[in-house]
C-alpha cells in the first residue's frame, strides 16, 4: 500500500471516530437538554396544582391542567390512586401509580402500534403542615421527542458522510503535498541509479518546514557525492600519473637489458640500479595508498595515553642516527600526556621531519608546548620556504610546490594529506606558517589528556 493511500486513509479513519464521539457527545447532550426542559415544565405545573389543592381543599379543578396526551393522579400511600384524570387512557393503562414523599422524575418506554414512545413521569409530595396527604404524579406523551430524535440522527448521519467526504478529499490533497518532494527524490534516485550521474532535487516549496529539510539535506549528500567522485577521480589520474613515470623507466632499462644482455657490466649496474631505485620508490608510493585508504576507515585508533615528551625524543634520535642531521627538541622536560594512537602520532612527525630535512639543508627545530587545552608540537626549519600562494593547498593530494625538485627527493605529494587525515581523527588541528627563502613551521594542536 502506498504511503499517499496511508496517509489518506488514516486521516479518514481518524477523521471519522472524531466526528462519531462529537455526534454521541451532541445526542446524549439534546436528548438530556430536551428532557430537562419537559421535566421543569411538569415540575412547575405539578407546583402550582399542589398550591392549588392545599389553598382550595379540592382536587376537582385539576382536569383543568391537562395537556395533550397526559394524566394526572393523586396517589395515596401504598400506591393507592385516590383521584386520576385523563385524556389518554391507553398512557394511564401502562404507567402504573407509584406514592413517593420526595420529588422524581421518570422516562418510561412504552410501545405503540406505530413504535416506541418515552414517556416523562414526575411525581411530587402532596403536604398540609407536616402532615403528608399524598403525591401528585403527572405523565405525559414527549410526542415530539421521536421526530427531533429522527431529524437530529438524519442531520449528523448527513454531515459525517459529508465530512468523511471532505475528509478524503483533504488527506488525498494532504498526502500528494507531504509525498510531492519525496517522490521528486525517489524520481531523481532512480534517475542516479540508471545514469550513474549524481543529481540534485530542485526546491519548488519554499516553505521552510521538515520537507524543505529534507531536500537540502539530500542535496548536500549529493552534492559530497559528487565531490567525493570528483576526487576519486583526480586520485586516480594522479596516481596513475604518479606509476607511469617509474614503470616507464623500469620498462626503459629492462627493454635495454634484454637486447644487450649483462655483457656491458656499467650498463647493467646502471639498469640494475635504475630499476632497483623506481621500485623502491613504488613500493613506498604503494605503502603510502595503503596509509591514505586505511584513514578512511571508521575504527583505526588504538587510543592509550602518550608521552609526547618521550616520543619525540625516540624519533628524533632515530633519525639522528640514521641521517645525521642537527634536530634539536626544545622542552621544560615535564611529561606531556594526551590520549592518542601512538603510532599515528609518530607517523605525522615522521611525516613533518622528513618534509623538513627534504627542502632544507640547516637545523631542524622541535618545540613541544601545551596550554589549558592543548598539546602544542611545532617543527621548525629554515629552508626553501613555500610560496604565500600555495599554502592553501598544500594539503591537497599529490599537491607539489616544486614538482621536479619533488621527484628528486621521492616526494609523492600525500605526506601532509595523511598528516591532516589523523589529526583530525584526533580532533585536532594542524597549520603551516611559512616564508619563501625562509623556512617552514608546521604547528600541530592536540586535545590535552586532563
Amino acid at each position: 500500500m502506498k504511503i499517499t493511500t496511508k496517509i489518506n486513509l488514516l486521516t479518514t479513519v481518524w477523521m471519522l471516530c472524531i466526528l462519531i464521539l462529537i455526534n454521541f457527545v451532541v445526542y446524549i447532550s439534546f436528548m438530556k437538554t430536551t428532557i430537562n426542559m419537559e421535566e421543569d415544565t411538569l415540575f412547575q405545573k405539578a407546583g402550582d396544582i399542589v398550591n392549588e389543592i392545599n389553598t382550595k381543599q379540592s382536587q376537582s379543578e385539576i382536569e383543568d391542567y391537562l395537556s395533550e396526551h397526559s394524566y394526572i393522579r393523586i396517589i395515596e400511600p401504598r400506591n393507592k390512586i385516590v383521584h386520576e384524570v385523563t385524556n389518554d387512557k391507553i398512557l394511564s393503562k401502562k404507567i402504573k401509580g407509584k406514592y413517593t414523599k420526595i420529588k422524581q422524575a421518570k422516562t418510561y418506554l412504552i410501545s405503540e402500534e406505530h413504535g416506541e414512545e418515552q414517556v416523562l413521569v414526575v411525581r411530587v409530595p402532596i403536604n398540609n403542615g407536616n402532615q403528608f396527604k399524598g403525591s401528585l404524579e403527572i405523565g405525559e406523551r414527549l410526542q415530539g421527542l421521536e421526530t427531533r430524535k429522527e431529524i437530529l440522527r438524519a442531520i449528523l448521519i448527513f454531515c459525517t458522510i459529508i465530512a468523511a467526504l471532505l475528509s478524503l478529499l483533504g488527506g488525498r490533497w494532504l498526502a500528494n503535498m507531504i509525498m510531492r518532494p519525496i517522490s521528486n527524490m525517489i524520481k531523481t534516485m532512480e534517475e542516479i541509479e540508471k545514469s550513474g550521474v549524481p543529481k540534485t532535487i530542485t526546491i519548488q516549496n519554499k516553505a521552510k518546514d521538515e520537507l524543505q529539510t529534507l531536500v537540502k539535506t539530500f542535496n548536500r549528500m549529493i552534492d559530497r557525492i559528487q565531490i567525493n567522485m570528483d576526487k576519486q577521480k583526480q586520485f586516480i589520474s594522479d596516481a596513475s600519473h604518479e606509476l607511469k613515470t617509474p614503470l616507464t623507466v623500469i620498462k626503459s632499462y629492462a627493454n635495454l637489458l634484454r637486447r644487450r644482455g649483462l655483457e656491458n657490466k656499467d650498463l647493467a649496474d646502471e639498469a640494475i640500479k635504475a630499476i632497483h631505485s623506481e621500485a623502491t620508490r613504488i613500493q613506498k608510493m604503494t605503502d603510502t595508498f595503503l596509509d591514505l585508504a586505511t584513514l578512511e576507515k571508521v575504527n583505526v585508533l588504538e587510543i592509550k595515553e602518550v608521552n609526547l615528551v618521550s616520543l619525540c625524543k625516540n624519533i628524533l634520535k632515530q633519525f639522528k642516527d640514521v641521517y645525521r642531521r642537527e634536530i634539536t627538541l626544545h622542552s621544560d622536560g615535564f611529561p606531556i600526556m594526551i590520549s592518542a594512537d601512538e603510532l599515528k602520532i609518530k607517523q605525522v612527525i615522521i611525516i613533518l621531519l622528513d618534509n623538513a630535512m627534504k627542502y632544507s639543508k640547516d637545523k631542524i627545530d622541535v618545540f613541544l608546548e601545551k596550554n589549558q587545552q592543548h598539546a602544542i608540537i611545532r617543527v621548525k626549519d629554515y629552508g626553501i620556504g613555500i610560496p604565500e600562494g600555495e599554502i592553501n593547498n598544500i594539503f591537497e593530494r599529490f599537491y607539489r610546490v616544486d614538482k621536479a625538485r619533488s621527484r628528486e627527493t621521492g616526494g609523492s605529494g600525500l605526506g601532509l594529506h595523511i598528516a591532516k587525515g589523523i589529526i583530525k581523527l584526533h580532533k585536532g588541528e594542524i597549520n603551516i606558517k611559512s616564508k619563501e627563502g625562509e623556512g617552514t613551521e608546521v604547528v600541530l594542536f592536540l586535545p590535552i589528556l586532563e
